[in-house]
């Protein structure tokens, strides 16, 4: 089941009606609705797979215990959090990583002269939001071991804070210190907090389904057929998955923080407009914030952060980044997308210009931004555009060969949409979607902050037209990062 789908539109009402209407004000009844409605919403896609959810609740449920029990002794409490940590990576690693490394063996003993059979490899699926929920228990026992926060001794509580389907398949990654508290506590509805998910939820579905879904077909016909056009349109390509992925993922965070709010649930902030960041580390801090924060908090800071000096700071920096793109797919695409991160970073961080703009933004206190923050939105979009064609790319030779012939095939030809439609109305799409954001960059949390109800009546009734318009049932359009 996915937010776009006809299936959710049905499952979501039924669900909010039992859980305010049928079990208000008994948090045991509501906890165990939310527990049966996520393992319902995930086992849609496998329910083979609700097992390893299981597993992976029941192992951190009771390290959390033992770590708490055994707070005196540091030997006995780095094995139960090691026993998380193992088991964790142990299953993320097998099911995302095991052919990976094993054809990268067969790669390498071939380089030798040798031949090992192929029947190394498995047939293995890859359980859908599997990166997700085992870094959000694995930070779980984390905190614990590190004393920021006392274990849940509630089985039914921390088994809805595991599974909570708003966010189980592709983020936010919750911390267990802002979502368990709100799961333990009773919860009574709020209106305002109603009507902002559903501002949010709609403000998702236009961008998943209008930008990323629209843009979709010309995307995956650049790419597939790259060799078939010229520099143009392969520029034309990169730039328009960078809408794709942009509005794919941030549109299911918005659905995942709307949904999560009509159930009186406040989720953190994933996304902070990343489009307008003015250098690579503001990006970074807009991009995917609780995955960024995971990584500085359970990784960065734990090898020592920036307080051993500037080039073991660098060193971190490179790991997290190489790291990052590993966790992202069992590809060398993705561990080349994160080396160039940490290429392009790391310039920024040693001048020193990675925190100047952590408090504001693009056009501070004016209506447009200066001339000088233009040019560095362009240079900071140009190179995360640029990393994305190896994100975007099935394998590394592709994404070189796509590159060569960008810079090389300088011909002008205009694309022609694979489906015949106007390209200048997706165009024009596009530019009105960066002015709106542009306009609302201020508050990621209210997309239709106007004070003048015709102005919010018109964007409701033009956006709820523009999803149906391009809304298809015939097309699976799942959610990008689902595959990570």
């Amino acid at each position: 089941m996915t937010f776009n789908s006809i299936e959710f539109f049905i499952f979501l009402p039924v669900v909010f009606v039992l859980y305010w209407f049928v079990f208000q004000r008994k948090l045991i009844a509501q906890n165990t609705l939310v527990l049966v409605a996520s393992y319902f919403f995930y086992g849609l896609w496998d329910w083979r797979f609700l097992f390893l959810i299981l597993a992976s609740t029941i192992v951190d449920y009771f390290v959390g215990i033992e770590l708490k029990k055994h707070e005196d002794d540091r030997r006995r409490q780095k094995f139960w959090l090691w026993l998380s940590i193992l088991f964790n990576v142990s299953v993320l690693g097998f099911f995302k990583y095991y052919n990976f490394f094993a054809d990268s063996f067969i790669d390498m003993i071939h380089l030798f002269g040798y031949d090992l059979s192929k029947s190394w490899t498995l047939n293995i699926i890859l359980p859908v939001g599997i990166s997700f929920y085992t870094f959000q228990t694995m930070s779980y026992s984390l905190d614990i071991y590190y004393k920021r926060l006392e274990p849940c001794k509630d089985f039914l509580s921390f088994a809805a804070f595991v599974s909570f389907f708003p966010q189980l398949v592709a983020g936010p990654i919750e911390r267990a210190s802002n979502l368990l508290p709100q799961i333990t506590k009773t919860r009574t509805f709020d209106p305002l907090q109603f009507k902002q998910g559903l501002k949010l939820i709609l403000w998702g579905l236009f961008k998943k389904m209008v930008i990323a879904d629209g843009i979709a077909p010309m995307v995956d016909d650049i790419f597939a057929n790259y060799n078939d056009y010229s520099a143009t349109t392969l520029i034309l390509g990169a730039t328009l998955f960078s809408f794709q992925v942009y509005g794919d993922f941030s549109g299911y965070s918005d659905i995942a923080i709307g949904t999560s709010k009509l159930f009186g649930f406040e989720l953190m902030s994933n996304f902070k407009f990343p489009n307008f960041a003015r250098n690579v580390a503001e990006y970074w801090n807009r991009w995917h914030i609780s995955l960024s924060t995971w990584w500085r908090h359970y990784l960065y800071i734990p090898l020592g952060g920036s307080r051993e000096g500037k080039w073991k700071a660098v060193r971190n920096i490179t790991i997290i980044f190489l790291v990052s793109g590993f966790w992202h797919g069992a590809n060398w695409t993705f561990i080349f997308w994160g080396a160039f991160h940490a290429v392009v970073f790391i310039p920024v961080f040693l001048m020193g210009r990675n925190t100047i703009y952590k408090n504001n933004i693009v056009g501070e206190n004016t209506l447009f931004p200066s001339f000088i923050e233009i040019l560095q939105l362009f240079w900071t979009f140009s190179l995360i555009t640029f990393s994305r064609i190896f994100f975007r790319s099935p394998s590394l030779t592709a994404s070189f060969e796509f590159i060569e012939k960008m810079f090389t095939d300088l011909r002008y030809e205009p694309y022609v949409h694979p489906m015949g439609y106007r390209m200048a109305d997706y165009f024009i799409l596009l530019a009105l979607f960066v002015l709106y954001e542009y306009r609302i960059r201020k508050d990621e949390r209210n997309p239709f902050k106007f004070k003048s109800r015709v102005v919010r009546f018109f964007l409701y009734t033009i956006i709820i037209f523009a999803i149906l318009l391009f809304f298809d049932s015939g097309i699976d359009r799942s959610f990008i990062y689902f595959q990570f």
